[in-house]
């Protein structure tokens, strides 16, 4: 059975996988390993800029146009092209297939997309919301198939995103992976104004700032001590509470946000690393949305593994657990891109219906 292997490069970290025409995932600790029926690479590539609205083989020519990519999000442009480079390497007989996360936001419309700011910077220079975390809000979204979603993918990056009917409308994050909620370290939205400042004053030049806000900022920031949720939660620390609690506030705004361009919402996913393994980061974000139906069962919650709906059954809009899946969605592009026998169909999660 030929397998898609998947190369799926963050910020910190390389992940491989081999992902079979079942859908099904098998790890991989380096590519010298894959296995010898790999029919094809696919690689997450985090922006795909203006340009890149789809997956496409990668040749020569699309490799020489990624150079333009490289400033839109360098913090992961760098990793996700070395590991390009390296497998190309090491698999040259093979198709590779890039992947882009900011393709499923391409239907964003043109109101969510646009920033007020000069109609040179946008028009010429491509200043705008692309959105990010597309493939995992897409398997989300095939999953859980519900009219109105929110899917809040809360992991090392964080971002939270309204899906109508299958097709993304709005998200935090926009021109760059920055945007948006607080992550791990990262600061997500703030005031421009704090940056000309810091430059004006001369107290950090841009590169400094760059830095302190992509890598020193975000649930670290917040807490002086660490980014890792489950720590937090051990801590007394009163930095880690607050952490957790600007944490837990964004978010929530951030969810309430995205109702309001759906017009209302039928289920909202918890997935990535936080958002599957910290019961009380979706209990305290749950719990400042009451006002949209929204009603953890508790007990599920504390218990919940990925897939489940956790919210109370009478709930008027489910709650998800949803374990991340990436790779899938970058695996079936590849094949599909490349013509090759097709992956088999996500099976949508199902929903506890609401009692009446």
């Amino acid at each position: 059975m030929s397998r898609v292997l998947v190369v799926n490069a963050g910020s910190t970290s390389v992940k491989l996988s081999t992902v079979d025409r079942s859908g099904a995932s098998e790890p991989l600790d380096s590519i010298e390993h894959a296995p010898d029926d790999v029919a094809a690479v696919a690689h997450r590539i985090v922006h795909g800029g203006e340009r890149f609205r789809a997956p496409v083989v990668v040749d020569d020519e699309v490799e020489s146009a990624f150079d333009e990519l490289r400033e839109l999000a360098p913090l992961h442009s760098a990793p996700a092209f070395a590991a390009l480079h390296e497998a190309k390497r090491a698999l040259p007989g093979v198709p590779h297939v890039a992947v882009f996360d900011t393709a499923f936001h391409a239907t964003i419309p043109e109101e969510a997309a646009a920033y007020a700011v000069p109609r040179r910077w946008r028009g010429e220079w491509g200043i705008r919301r692309y959105g990010f975390h597309g493939l995992s809000v897409q398997w989300a979204s095939e999953r859980v198939q519900v009219a109105r979603l929110v899917v809040c993918h809360l992991g090392g990056g964080c971002s939270v995103t309204a899906v109508q009917d299958g097709r993304s409308v709005d998200t935090t994050m926009g021109f760059s992976p920055l945007e948006g909620v607080p992550m791990a370290t990262r600061s997500g939205s703030i005031d421009v104004e704090i940056v000309l400042h810091l430059l004006r004053t001369g107290r950090l030049d841009a590169e400094a700032i760059e830095q302190a806000l992509e890598s020193e900022s975000g649930l670290l920031g917040l807490s002086g001590t660490t980014s890792r949720v489950e720590e937090l939660e051990r801590s007394t620390d009163p930095g880690a509470q607050l952490a957790l609690a600007v944490f837990a506030h964004r978010v929530a705004a951030a969810v309430a946000a995205k109702t309001a361009s759906l017009g209302g919402v039928d289920a909202i996913v918890f997935t990535a690393g936080i958002g599957e393994g910290s019961a009380r980061v979706r209990a305290d974000i749950c719990s400042r949305l009451g006002f949209l139906g929204v009603e953890l069962d508790a007990g599920a919650n504390a218990a919940a593994r990925p897939d489940s709906d956790v919210a109370s059954a009478d709930a008027a809009c489910r709650i998800v657990v949803l374990h991340a899946r990436e790779d899938a969605v970058a695996a079936r592009a590849a094949r599909t891109v490349l013509s090759l026998p097709a992956q088999a169909a996500v099976v949508p999660l199902r929903l506890v219906t609401r009692r009446t």
